[in-house]
């Protein structure tokens, strides 16, 4: 039993422990309890003292944000895009909000351009940045539109816990200064225009596949009718799309040359071209592993000490990604070279749409050197099929 003097003692001490341990000196193994130093532990408050202000989730005075930003001798700039609005972090410690619209863009380009900045990212928020984006671009401002997954993980990793406007502009701008993604240069008008054009028409073919979906689903005939008139106009606009970007590629006499030899490949279209040539300029520029895995057809591996995962595709460009896969399936018929990939894979014991995957990464890099070569497509030497 204990005595009176040490049930007092433990009560004070509290959760049941005595203050009477004769253990000065902790050895062995230790649990999350046992610390001799609070300091230098990281489960500990008292731990967190000596870390920098900016790993702190929305904490801290604000000076303690200007001193870690100080230390940068080029001016760098983090803008987080809102629908309405656009919140600007500053390197200098400065940070202010602008209204996201002609007005604010003007405004806000024009003072970047009198501060010069070495580099100004913003993440890619669903098409609310492009206003801004281009402005940037055309003002001859480095700029970099980078994935919000890279921001995001960046911030995890500084302990950036709490979301705010504020916050995600300052982290942007630690992005920017820390990490410095390469600034892109600026798109030309033809080229936006069509990209637009190509938008436009998966934006049509997705609605025709709804539509299409739910005809078969009527149960009235007067629901059906008014089904089919809607799929007859969605047919006419997508008609009257096509003309329209057979038009438009057709002027530019460089665009009109790289839409004639990617479409001497098997396969390929003019649809599948256009899209190729609308969300994919970087074709003709990237190796065996970068276009493969830009059209989202790389193999990642998943392995772990001894455990060894399947290897699964990841990521990519989804609209490129589907183009080719419907390429792919007129060219493993039309390419001998396909055609005896995929049979190979499929005597091998691969499933179909992994065979078809993989000649989806053959016809992607196919089509890249043949733009970077400047060759047009050729048949194989003729094999024993």
């Amino acid at each position: 039993m204990l005595s009176e003097g040490g049930e007092k003692a433990q009560n004070r001490q509290g959760r049941g422990r005595s203050n009477d341990l004769e253990v000065k000196q902790l050895g062995g193994e230790q649990d999350r309890r046992a610390t001799t130093n609070p300091v230098e532990s990281p489960n500990s408050r008292k731990g967190r003292k000596d870390e920098p202000a900016l790993r702190k989730a929305g904490c801290g005075r604000e000076k303690q944000w200007v001193k870690v930003m100080s230390q940068y001798p080029e001016l760098y700039v983090g803008i987080d895009v809102a629908k309405r609005t656009l919140e600007v972090a500053l390197s200098s410690g400065e940070s202010f909000t602008v209204d996201n619209d002609d007005a604010g863009v003007s405004q806000l380009s024009g003072d970047l351009v009198r501060r010069a900045p070495a580099l100004v990212v913003l993440e890619a928020s669903g098409g609310y940045e492009r206003k801004l984006w281009l402005a940037l671009l055309e003002a001859g401002i480095a700029t970099a539109r980078v994935n919000p997954r890279d921001t995001h993980h960046f911030a995890q990793a500084h302990r950036q816990l709490a979301k705010t406007d504020r916050l995600d502009a300052r982290g942007l701008m630690l992005f920017a200064a820390q990490v410095r993604p390469a600034p892109e240069v600026a798109p030309a008008a033809a080229d936006e225009r069509l990209k637009e054009m190509v938008g436009r028409r998966q934006q049509l073919t997705t609605m025709l596949t709804a539509e299409r979906n739910r005809c078969q689903q009527a149960l009235t005939s007067a629901n059906r009718r008014s089904i089919e008139t809607v799929i007859r106009f969605l047919e006419r606009r997508r008609k009257a799309l096509d003309q329209a970007i057979e038009k438009h590629l057709s002027k530019n006499v460089q665009v009109r040359e790289l839409n004639e030899l990617l479409q001497t490949a098997k396969g390929v279209g003019g649809v599948v071209a256009a899209i190729l040539i609308a969300r994919m300029p970087e074709l003709g520029s990237l190796s065996r592993g970068q276009v493969a895995a830009l059209v989202g057809v790389a193999p990642y591996d998943h392995k772990s000490g001894q455990w060894d995962g399947r290897s699964r595709i990841f990521g990519g460009r989804a609209e490129v990604r589907c183009a080719l896969y419907m390429a792919t399936l007129g060219a493993v018929r039309g390419d001998p070279h396909l055609r005896a990939c995929y049979r190979r894979l499929r005597e091998q014991g691969k499933e179909k749409k992994v065979a078809l995957t993989a000649c989806v990464r053959k016809l992607a890099i196919m089509l890249n050197a043949m733009v970077k070569n400047r060759t047009p497509w050729r048949p194989s030497c003729p094999t024993l099929t």
